[in-house]
């Protein structure tokens, strides 16, 4: 029988006391405002519970004294990490510890005997980059490698793409230190002879496996993946391991403070096998054969996936490169060892053609193609998840796992379930060990709860005859844990409320899930509770791509890709910060609950505030989640309520008093260093200068090639602009460069939305014409061309007649015309600005600069430079912005000492001046010193 999960109601008196005693006595942050609590209600799943509180301990002394004050005051707890959990496990009425931003230390590697040992914050691709260095890894590669943490592995026993070589992470776990919610700090591993009250529980779970060891061989399903209730087989042999318990026991039993972790040693030679299959049946048909070769990973993407991914502009050139046809579906098969892999390749091509698919394999060997086809696969959730709409793919019989003989019949039987239903599924990974993730779309906030039991109860009744696993990768959660009692049966039920109630007298921790579950389908408990709705302002931008701003801001799924450190741009501030705050996430779970009602709409500027409109979640982020557009969006609004500032109005109309400014620059530059600190930008910062010899020439009007001269390099970098003439020139190329033009982004940036109109119509009028015809129009500030090719689209009805226009180097690279270079003996450190990353405009430069005989180029690997247009210059946002640009920008160009920096970017040049003291070019310089 299921208990209900009862929310913990405390009285504002109550829960005052509770943070002003946390406040008071702990090393940490505590966080019990309406916002916050707000942003910690949801994980990746369907569900969303208001925590009571959140406490971020700065050291395992901090976390332990939390838990003991909310367990002397009946306060139910939380262990959470990226909070990138499917199932609900992450979610609840209780006191969060979050552990991701201190308690992330790697404290032992030991080498000789492949351990590492880790405190549960740690980041699972932060471990693998330190053990690469031993020649090392952590196998269990989960796709959400970048933001998973190693303690939330371990909660959730976590398996991965090659499960099938390593197991899961139940496998891979030596021992576990923890402490419990009686204070006790143990640590669980090997049941040897352990002495005193620990060896008083070890004693215990030898007497309950003796009991039910029968029970247990007769429930537990004979599948690699299954990861339901607690890990009662592992108490006898072969593992006979305590730490086995609390793998996968999601919090329930006890606060996990260091991981004892089995490494392995990292493969020399991978190959892989792209297996292509007319249809998805024969896939999963002949997967029970394809792991007869002993690959490491067999993994499933369907035709939707496929769909899906080449819509997103991160991985639409990467999957039109392994794509053959039009396939209904394909397998990747992956062939890992010291010894090359070229034979197996080989068997697998061989195999193919037996089973009548000759041709059907796509070879890949190279090493960089196979990592990109892999973050393909490892985005595949949230590839998913950008199906727009109401109707999504919906986690609850994702990770049912059965015997390979049965994989095929099963698909083709759920699927007619799906069908009955009116709807359909999406299908991908593990088609190794019989686990598919698979999602039926459904309208939660419809009739999606009703359909969502009655697929439950067919697909439960289908995995029990398959004698297969239901919970087989994501754990229980509240959407699994009542599932568990159908399969496990009374006995064993009670065996996991036993075991919880020797570790957890009082139940507090992690109340719900697993022991004593709710309803998987209890409304309240729901994102998308009954009642929902939101309240929109006429909107200032178009959203109907989604079908209304808060169906954008919707499409986040808070599965936390934003949430990574080693690659791409997104997020700049959470990396400098690491609050879920700034977080993109953070930011749209706030909006959602601004939109929504929850919180009140001003309350988002908060969490808007270090957004620097970086553009990297456009393109990294798989649902599609533009941060920067929705940050336009909330400005118009507030900024129409509050009014503007001083500052506001200094920066935003800059594009209408620059050309007096500049025909002044003496006085001008003067005023504005006498009003710095009164406008409130930082005393640190050297504003820009004004210069009285800007950039003038329009060239012809009936050139062929229109240069389009941005405020910025008007008329504070004119050589620039006189430097890309000179290279347009020099091709070939009659220049037109009119005068008066803005982009609108200064506009933008401080939510004067109708002034970035009028320019946006005065750029068309004057524009469009050329572009109608074919001339390519040339912008040198990727700020300034991309809102071109991007923001013009939702200013305005017609906004898209510019979206061909090109930065300098992306032009040349095209139609080099009669350019010829001279060597030039010299290293190049390139940094490129947010925008050329979003719109994958870095390459042109490295290219371009490629022309010139003599250029050593390598890129800095950043994100952002922190400036970001008027943000780093502003006072309260210094520390910040320069916590940005320490992050990988200015230690890079420190170490290049003698390299020649470019940079296109305006801001990023004057962070890098600011910071380093090193002048950065822009490349347009760098091409026209270098002209034959």
């Amino acid at each position: 029988m299921n208990a209900p999960l009862t929310p913990v109601r405390f009285a504002r008196a109550e829960t005052s006391a509770l943070a002003a005693r946390l406040r008071k006595e702990l090393d940490a942050e505590v966080m019990f405002d309406a916002a916050s609590r707000g942003r910690y209600s949801t994980d990746a799943s369907i569900y969303q519970v208001e925590p009571i509180g959140i406490v971020v301990p700065r050291s395992e002394e901090a976390a332990r004294a939390a838990i003991a004050i909310a367990v002397e005051q009946g306060v139910p707890i939380l262990p959470r990490g990226a909070g990138s959990s499917q199932c609900g496990q992450a979610v609840g009425a209780a006191l969060v510890i979050d552990h991701t931003k201190y308690l992330n230390k790697i404290l032992e590697i030991r080498k000789d005997q492949a351990v590492a040992v880790v405190q549960p914050g740690v980041v699972l691709d932060t471990l693998n980059s330190e053990l690469r260095k031993h020649g090392l890894w952590f196998p269990v590669d989960v796709s959400t490698s970048a933001q998973a943490t190693l303690g939330g592995m371990a909660g959730n026993n976590s398996c991965g793409s090659r499960s099938i070589a390593y197991g899961n992470m139940v496998h891979n776990v030596l021992a576990i230190d923890a402490v419990t919610a009686s204070g006790q700090r143990w640590r669980f591993g090997p049941l040897n002879d352990a002495q005193g009250e620990y060896g008083a529980f070890v004693q215990k779970l030898k007497q309950l496996y003796e009991r039910e060891k029968a029970e247990i061989e007769a429930r537990f399903p004979k599948v690699l993946r299954k990861v339901a209730g607690y890990n009662l087989d592992h108490l006898g042999p072969p593992h006979a391991n305590a730490a086995h318990l609390l793998v996968g026991s999601e919090g329930t039993l006890a606060y996990s403070e260091r991981i004892h972790l089995k490494l392995s040693p990292l493969p020399a030679k991978r190959s892989l096998g792209i297996c292509h299959f007319p249809k998805f049946y024969t896939a999963m048909e002949l997967a029970q054969h394809i792991v007869k070769l002993g690959p490491t990973a067999v993994e499933l993407v369907d035709r939707t996936m496929i769909g899906l991914a080449r819509e997103i502009p991160a991985f639409e050139k990467t999957v039109n490169s392994f794509i053959q046809g039009d396939p209904d579906a394909i397998l990747l098969v992956e062939f890992s060892g010291e010894q090359d892999q070229a034979p197996k390749l080989r068997q697998l091509v061989q195999l193919m053609a037996d089973l009548r698919l000759p041709g059907s394999v796509v070879e890949i060997t190279d090493a960089s193609l196979q990592r990109a086809v892999w973050e393909v696969r490892k985005a595949g959730l949230n590839i998913m998840m950008s199906m727009k709409g109401d109707g999504k793919p919906v986690s609850f019989i994702e990770d049912c796992a059965v015997p390979l003989e049965h994989l095929a019949e099963y698909t083709e039987r759920l699927t007619r379930v799906f069908e009955k239903h009116g709807t359909r599924g999406t299908w991908y990974a593990h088609a190794s060990v019989g686990t598919l993730h698979v999602r039926p779309v459904l309208d939660m906030r419809r009739d999606g709860a009703e359909k969502m039991r009655a697929i439950a109860e067919e697909a439960c009744a289908m995995v029990k005859e398959y004698k297969g696993a239901y919970s087989g990768e994501h754990g229980d959660g509240l959407v699994r844990s009542e599932w568990i009692a159908p399969f496990f049966g009374p006995r064993l039920t009670a065996a996991l409320a036993e075991i919880k109630s020797w570790l957890d007298p009082r139940g507090l921790m992690n109340p719900g899930k697993i022991v004593h579950p709710s309803r998987m389908d209890d409304k309240s408990l729901f994102r998308f509770k009954p009642g929902y709705a939101t309240s929109v302002p006429a909107p200032v931008l178009d959203w109907s791509e989604w079908g209304g701003y808060d169906k954008a801001v919707e499409m986040c799924n808070n599965n936390g890709h934003c949430r990574k450190f080693d690659a791409g741009t997104m997020c700049p501030s959470y990396r400098a910060t690491m609050d879920e705050v700034h977080l993109t996430r953070g930011r749209a779970n706030t909006l959602r609950l601004a939109l929504s009602g929850q919180l009140k709409f001003d309350e988002a500027k908060e969490a808007l505030d270090l957004c620097v409109s970086c553009k990297g979640c456009k393109r990294e982020c798989p649902t599609g989640v533009d941060m920067a557009r929705m940050k336009i969006e909330f400005l118009a609004h507030y900024k129409a309520r509050h009014g503007l500032s001083a500052r506001d109005r200094v920066i935003g109309y800059l594009p209408r008093y620059a050309p007096w400014a500049a025909r002044l620059a003496p006085l001008s530059n003067l005023a504005s260093s006498w009003s710095k600190s009164s406008l409130g930008f930082a005393a640190k910062r050297a504003l820009p200068k004004w210069r009285s010899d800007f950039f003038a020439d329009e060239g012809k009007p009936d050139g062929d090639v229109v240069l389009f001269v941005d405020t910025f390099n008007r008329y504070f970098e004119p050589a620039n602009a006189r430097a890309a003439l000179k290279v347009l020139k020099a091709a070939g190329h009659r220049v037109h460069a009119p005068r008066g033009l803005c982009c609108g982004r200064t506009f933008l940036s401080v939510g004067l939305v109708d002034e970035a109109k009028r320019e946006a119509r005065k750029m068309l009028d004057a524009l469009s014409p050329y572009a109608a015809k074919g001339i390519p129009i040339v912008g040198l500030e990727p700020s300034c061309l991309f809102s071109l090719r991007d923001e013009f689209g939702v200013l305005l009805p017609d906004g898209d007649k510019l979206k061909n226009s090109v930065m300098l180097e992306e032009f040349l690279l095209r139609d080099p015309g009669k350019l010829k270079f001279r060597e030039k003996k010299a290293e190049v450190l390139l940094h490129g600005h947010c925008h050329q990353k979003a719109f994958d405009a870095v390459p042109a430069v490295e290219k371009v600069l490629g022309m010139i005989p003599g250029l050593k180029v390598s890129t800095v690997q950043t994100s952002c430079c922190g400036m970001a247009g008027s943000f780093g210059y502003e006072a309260e946002h210094y520390e910040v912005s320069m916590k940005m640009a320490e992050a990988a920008l200015l230690p890079a160009i420190r170490k290049s000492a003698n390299a020649l920096l470019v940079a296109d970017g305006t801001s990023c040049r004057h962070q890098i001046a600011d910071g380093a003291g090193r002048e950065a070019v822009h490349v347009a310089r760098v091409l026209a010193d270098c002209l034959a």
